[in-house]
């Protein structure tokens, strides 16, 4: 009998025709996203999981599903996942790095470019007709080349970011859990510093950090009130390292000069005055959102889970001490 899999949505690319070949496979294909109850009973006979960001799986999911093995999350991000609870069962947990960070990293230099050039307001001033030639005060933005770039979490992607930022001769500071080596500092061309000497200091301030006890609400009024009247802040690695309703106010009452972001405290609810305000680029979760991207990510998940049911090891491994029982 083959094992059994259910994947809580449908994936782009043929991965899910490759796992098929291997095992009885439940896909979820209705756009709503799975209830928590949903989840529960869909999983009680399953072997392994293929779960996005937005399905919760904590004790009591896990002790629904006794004969789970894998939960392959689709996404670099596994905050939605109890990893304590599923290495105490014994169900390996993986996840999809690397292969997202190149795409992060060019929407997060898109939100950038976006805001400080005032792209969305500009093309929206351009379909309604307002454009009525030249003038020199016309939708005045802010320069990007040779200002200070502040990267929050130095992990691939805020070097992807960083790496990126050496076309526009920009001075990069960054705020980490661990300072870089010394080589990896003068490769980067950035200055490690620390948060608040970044919040004071930068012109554009970027998010990167993974999303924990620590880092939740990392920006709130107290770090949104350092930075400068003119700086900018983008997000898009997780939504609830920014207090989402303590931004809306600093964006409301030009504490700052604006902020692009593709992820959100509650997705994917959103506060809902941000909607309404002209100095914020807005993106749904679309990151990792290009075809060649989605399509690795959506192999590199049915891979992990593949070799788990053979008897092998995953690829990419987020509790690596089931791997070794």
């Amino acid at each position: 009998m083959k094992p059994k899999v259910l994947v809580t949505s449908e994936l782009p690319g043929t991965a899910l025709e490759k796992l098929q070949k291997v095992a009885d496979v439940h896909v979820h294909t209705d756009t709503v996203d799975l209830t928590k109850e949903q989840l529960i009973e869909l999983l009680r006979d399953k072997d392994a999981l293929v779960s996005l960001l937005v399905n919760e799986i904590d004790q009591i999911v896990l002790d629904a599903a006794p004969n789970l093995k894998i939960i392959a999350n689709y996404a670099v991000g596994f905050n939605n996942i109890d990893i304590e609870a599923a290495t105490a069962r014994n169900v390996l947990v993986t996840n999809t790095p690397d292969v997202l960070t190149e795409a992060t990293a060019d929407l997060a230099w898109a939100l950038l470019l976006g805001i400080a050039r005032r792209i969305p307001e500009s093309d929206q001033f351009l379909r309604d007709g307002k454009f009525e030639g030249w003038k020199p005060n016309l939708l005045l933005g802010r320069s990007v080349y040779g200002k200070t770039l502040g990267i929050i979490g130095m992990g691939r992607i805020g070097e992807a970011v960083t790496e990126r930022a050496k076309g526009f001769n920009m001075n990069v500071l960054y705020y980490n859990r661990r300072q870089l080596p010394p080589e990896k500092e003068q490769k980067l061309n950035a200055r490690y510093v620390n948060l608040e000497e970044l919040l004071c200091s930068s012109d554009y301030i970027s998010l990167h950090a993974p999303l924990t006890d620590d880092s939740y609400h990392l920006i709130g009024k107290r770090e949104l009130d350092l930075m400068k009247p003119s700086s900018y802040i983008i997000n898009t690695s997780r939504g609830p390292l920014i207090n989402e309703a303590e931004l809306t106010e600093a964006l409301k009452n030009n504490k700052i000069a604006g902020a692009g972001l593709d992820v959100y405290e509650r997705e994917p609810a959103l506060e809902p005055m941000l909607t309404r305000l002209k100095n914020v680029v807005l993106a749904p979760h679309v990151g990792s959102a290009t075809i060649e991207t989605r399509v690795e990510m959506a192999n590199l998940a049915i891979e992990n889970v593949i070799a788990v049911l053979q008897g092998e090891r995953p690829i990419t491994p987020i509790n690596p001490k089931v791997v070794k029982n």
